[in-house]
C-alpha cells in the first residue's frame, strides 16, 4: 500500500477496470492496481476523470492537491467515519478545557523534544556550536508542564522553534546549500522549498489518519480555528515535522540526493521549486521514510512512520474519550 504522487503538469488521471492509470502526452506514466493505493497527491495541474473520483470516494482514498512549490490547496475527502463518539469527545474538549491544555502541552513537548533530538544527533558529530540552540530548546521545554494557558504554550512552541531554525544551517553538510531563516509563502531558497513541500505532504498523510480514526480535522487545540484550516491535522503534524520531513530534507541535501541544479527559480514570485526530476527524487525519499520501521516508544513494537500517523491519532482519541490518562506524543530518543 502507498501514496501515488502525480507531479507531471496536465496529466490525465483515469481508470481502466480496477487500475489507476496516469497519462500525459499520449504516454502512460503510471498503471497500478487500485487495491495498492491508499492516497493520491497531485502537484500542479492535472485532470481527474469522474470515474476515478467515484472510485476514490467509494474506496475512501483521499485525493489532495498541492502547488508545485508545495502549498496545500485542498482535498477530495471521503465521508467521515461513523464513529460519532470520537468527534463528540473532540468537541467537548474544545476551548481552554483541562483536556485541551493537556493535549497542547503534549504536542508542544513532543515537537520540541524531537527538535532537540535532531540537534543532538548532529552534535554527536562534534558540531559543538549547536549547544546554544539545544539549551534554548530545553529552556522552552522546562516550563511546559506547569504552563496552563494555551497562548503561553504557543509562546513556548514559538521560542523553541525559533531556536531550532537558528541552528538549522549547522545541520547542512553540503556547501552548495545555505539556510538563513524559515520562509514559507513562497519559499525563496532550495532548503525552504524542500521543507514546505514536505510539510504539505505530511499534512495530507496526517489528515488521512485523522479521518480514518473519526476526527473532525478542522477542530484543533494548539492551532486556532480558521475557516478552511485543518487545525487538528496541523496539531498532530507538529511532533512529526522534525523526525520525518526535516530528516528527509537533510538526507536529500547531505547525502546528497539533490543538487542546486534540481531547483528552478520563478522570476516573478521569487519562489524556488524543485524541477520535475528533483521532485521525483524527493517524493521517492519521502515515501521511503514513511515506510521506515522503528520501535514505537509507547506501543513497544516495530511500526512504520506511515502506521505511526494513525497510531498517534488513535492514542489521541483514547485520551479524549477518557480511556487513557494521558496523550503521549511520539518522541524519539
Amino acid at each position: 500500500m502507498g501514496t501515488v504522487y502525480i507531479s507531471t503538469n496536465d496529466a490525465f488521471i483515469g481508470k481502466t477496470d480496477e487500475r489507476l492509470r496516469v497519462r500525459a502526452q499520449k504516454e502512460t506514466l503510471l498503471d497500478v492496481p487500485m487495491i495498492k493505493v491508499d492516497g493520491v497527491v497531485v502537484l500542479g495541474r492535472a485532470t481527474v476523470s469522474p470515474a476515478v473520483i467515484m472510485e476514490l470516494l467509494e474506496r475512501k482514498i483521499p485525493l489532495s492537491f498541492l502547488t508545485m512549490t508545495g502549498r496545500y490547496l485542498g482535498r477530495l475527502e471521503p465521508e467521515l467515519t461513523k464513529n460519532i463518539f470520537v468527534r463528540q469527545a473532540q468537541w467537548q474538549a474544545a476551548g481552554a478545557t483541562p483536556q485541551a491544555i493537556h493535549v497542547v502541552q503534549a504536542i508542544v513537548r513532543g515537537k520540541l523534544k524531537n527538535y532537540r533530538y535532531r540537534l543532538l544527533r548532529s552534535q554527536r558529530r562534534n558540531e559543538t556550536e549547536l549547544a546554544a540552540g539545544i539549551q534554548q530548546i530545553e529552556q522552552a521545554i522546562a516550563p511546559i508542564d506547569q504552563t496552563q494557558q494555551i497562548d503561553s504554550l504557543r509562546g513556548l512552541e514559538g521560542s523553541g522553534s525559533a531556536a531550532y531554525f537558528q541552528q538549522f544551517k549547522q545541520l547542512l553538510r553540503n556547501d552548495r546549500f545555505t539556510f538563513t531563516k524559515r520562509v514559507r509563502r513562497p519559499p525563496t531558497d532550495p532548503v525552504n522549498s524542500l521543507l514546505s513541500l514536505g510539510y504539505a505532504l505530511l499534512q495530507h498523510d496526517i489528515q488521512s489518519a485523522l479521518n480514518i480514526v473519526g476526527f473532525d480535522p478542522y477542530l484543533g487545540y494548539l492551532h486556532t480555528q480558521r475557516y478552511g484550516r485543518p487545525s487538528l491535522a496541523l496539531d498532530l503534524m507538529e511532533e512529526f515535522r522534525p523526525i520525518v520531513v526535516d530528516a528527509v530534507a537533510l538526507t536529500a541535501i547531505n547525502r546528497p540526493e539533490l543538487t542546486p541544479d534540481d531547483f528552478v527559480h520563478e522570476p516573478v514570485s521569487q519562489a524556488v521549486a524543485l524541477s520535475d526530476e528533483g521532485r521525483k527524487k524527493f517524493l521517492r525519499l519521502y515515501e521511503q521514510k514513511k515506510q521506515t520501521k522503528f520501535k514505537h516508544p509507547v506501543m513497544q513494537r516495530q511500526c512504520t512512520y506511515q502506521e505511526a500517523f494513525e497510531i498517534q491519532a488513535r492514542l489521541l482519541a483514547k485520551y479524549l474519550m477518557a480511556e487513557t490518562e494521558k496523550y503521549p506524543p511520539l518522541v524519539l530518543k
